[in-house]
């Protein structure tokens, strides 16, 4: 079956590899094992280029490097969202007699992965140009698009969850759900050093 495979850089950071060692993550046998019986025909790729915070200055850099070792995967391509930081002022929880009741916080805002998702999910169902779509995500908000593939296009639509438990939402329309563990994320990571047109690049040192 020829599958594409929508993925949501963000939800799958979160959802499974975040403060875990397996954020060297190779995208392409990540798939191959998830998907043995299929033929992997593109992976699409969707992210925010974010910005670095007094407390982790250099995350910016091991991002671009994750993200150059993404591109030397013949048949990915990488779509990108904003990410926006903004000063925002929020009651503190327990503030103490006669201090203020509010602090200043840095809140982080990804927009735009789940919309550019379902755009090419469904762009790519109505031009027939997979017979089946994965999306790596547990985003409900893709409940729709996932409806209109299956129910309207008929074609089949799995959903490969990062996260602990599935979204119900997705479940109800999805045609099979899987979910990632631990060992495939050992067993899905690229080498240490990479070769691409600009050179030799490592994989970052705190990962």
């Amino acid at each position: 079956m020829k599958t594409n495979v929508y993925v949501d850089g963000f939800n799958l950071y979160y959802g499974c590899l975040k403060n875990s060692p397996h954020r060297w993550l190779n995208l392409a046998e990540l798939c191959r094992l998830m998907l043995p019986n299929d033929t992997i025909h593109q992976i699409r790729y969707f992210t925010a280029r974010v910005s670095a915070r007094p407390s982790d200055p250099d995350q910016p850099i091991r991002q671009q490097t994750y993200l150059r070792a993404l591109e030397t995967i013949p048949n990915l391509t990488i779509t990108y969202g904003s990410f926006l930081t903004h000063t925002v002022s929020m009651p503190l929880a327990n503030p103490k007699p006669g201090q203020s009741t509010y602090a200043d916080v840095i809140r982080t805002t990804e927009k735009g992965s789940d919309v550019n998702l379902a755009t090419y999910l469904l762009f790519d169902a109505f031009r027939n140009d997979c017979d089946v779509a994965v999306i790596i995500s547990n985003d409900s908000d893709l409940r729709e698009p996932v409806r209109i593939v299956t129910q309207e296009l008929g074609k089949k639509v799995g959903v490969i969850n990062p996260h602990k438990h599935p979204s119900r939402e997705l479940v109800q329309y999805a045609t099979f759900v899987k979910r990632i563990r631990q060992g495939v994320l050992r067993a899905s990571q690229f080498p240490a050093s990479l070769t691409d047109q600009n050179g030799t690049f490592h994989k970052p040192q705190s990962w």
